[in-house]
């Protein structure tokens, strides 16, 4: 019995004539992730996707591999015959059951799909007759159409498959079909899911961090490229751009007012960034902000931020609660390693009293104070670090 995966797709089949731009793009994602495992076909037919081995797999590690592409809604491990012949098909699927469980004490419904409509038997048919020849070959089973223990299904097409075994997939769209976005990531708990939520939606990112050294510590800078490793497992590689921050903080905490010190911050912070993002042709801004979550994200602090921005600012946690946000934290593995104790470039200047409601006339005159901010900006953009992100596994 030949083994290859059944991949099964949601929302990319309600895409219509441009349909095929993101199946090809899952394709590719699919293919990037399963190419270190070994030799693999990738191929689509009739609304579904298969990855065909060619040569010597773990089974456990292809669909590991393959979970952590979006756009995926199911995957299956299926067994694969060369013919619809119907005895044929019957026969395998014994045998398939066979290798499949060691105890046959539960009870089973057979689901059946025709891609070919001019098959002699159609769905019920196929159903009624495999169902009865497994009960021929296993006394201990029974049927139960309403809610089986397992399902056995059998697909027509060219080829027929056979499978019992369905596997979640993430959902969403594959990276790189909806252009690429800058993710502003800190090294805490909301920044990394923001990131996985807009990857989910098809967007491609890169990732832009502010480095206060050496008030912040070689370990507080590893921590933000361990989280950036640990997102691209979903994301794919990724480009991380370390920004040297000290400089205009302490220039802003000198001349500035202390209750502004974030929403000032956040402004040049947000300018770098979208200088960055020009550079690598990203279309927006990504950030882990939350109406309400602390001073610098009421809504009028986040005006006073938008204000200097000419790219669009996505903030998909914008109306989460932080205990939404930690459980996706805790599913995609990022939140053992945000919630280590070492300090940010926010939490290091930050004002005992921040305000809360900014008056953007009011920021923009403490601005001028800061008269070699253009300077600044620009040794900033022209110092940055940028290190390149491949997926970790660990």
């Amino acid at each position: 019995m030949k083994r290859t995966f059944l991949i099964k797709y949601g929302e990319l089949a309600l895409k219509g004539k441009n349909r095929y731009m993101f199946e090809n793009k899952l394709m590719d994602q699919i293919r990037h992730r399963i190419d270190p495992l070994g030799k693999f076909k990738v191929q689509k037919e009739q609304g579904r996707l298969f990855v065909e081995p060619l040569c010597e797999f773990n089974e456990d590690e292809v669909l590991n591999a393959i979970k952590e592409v979006f756009g995926i809604a199911y995957i299956c491990p299926v067994v694969m015959i060369d013919t619809d012949d119907f005895d044929t098909i019957k026969d395998t699927t014994i045998a398939f059951l066979k290798e499949q469980y060691e105890s046959f004490d539960f009870t089973f419904k057979v689901e059946a799909r025709r891609a070919n409509k001019n098959y002699f038997m159609n769905s019920m048919e196929i159903c009624r007759d495999v169902g009865a020849h497994i009960l021929d070959n296993f006394e201990s089973l029974k049927v139960d159409v309403r809610t089986p223990d397992e399902r056995v299904w059998i697909e027509i097409r060219d080829r027929t498959y056979i499978y019992s075994k369905v596997v979640k997939g993430l959902g969403g769209m594959p990276v790189g079909s909806n252009g690429r976005a800058m993710l502003l990531l800190s090294g805490g708990i909301d920044s990394p899911v923001a990131g996985y939520m807009v990857a989910k939606r098809g967007v491609a990112i890169d990732a832009v961090y502010f480095n206060s050294h050496p008030y912040t510590s070689e370990r507080a800078k590893q921590k933000v490229v361990d989280l950036a490793k640990i997102i691209s497992r979903k994301t794919g590689p990724l480009r991380l751009h370390v920004v040297p921050f000290t400089e205009i903080q302490l220039a802003i905490y000198e001349k500035c007012p202390h209750e502004q010190l974030t929403i000032i911050m956040r402004r040049i912070m947000m300018q770098i960034a979208e200088r960055h993002a020009e550079s690598v042709k990203s279309l927006a801004l990504v950030t882990g902000e939350a109406i309400g979550q602390v001073a610098s994200q009421t809504i009028q602090s986040l005006a006073a931020t938008n204000e200097v921005c000419t790219l669009p600012v996505f903030r998909p946690l914008i109306g989460f609660d932080k205990q939404e946000i930690v459980d996706i934290s805790e599913k995609i593995g990022a939140f053992e390693t945000s919630i280590l104790p070492y300090e940010d470039c926010c939490t290091v200047f930050v004002a005992k009293h921040p305000v809360t409601k900014p008056s953007i006339k009011s920021i923009k005159r403490s601005e001028e104070k800061l008269t070699d901010i253009e300077e600044m900006i620009d040794r900033a953009v022209n110092d940055t670090q940028v290190i390149k992100i491949k997926p970790s596994r660990d």
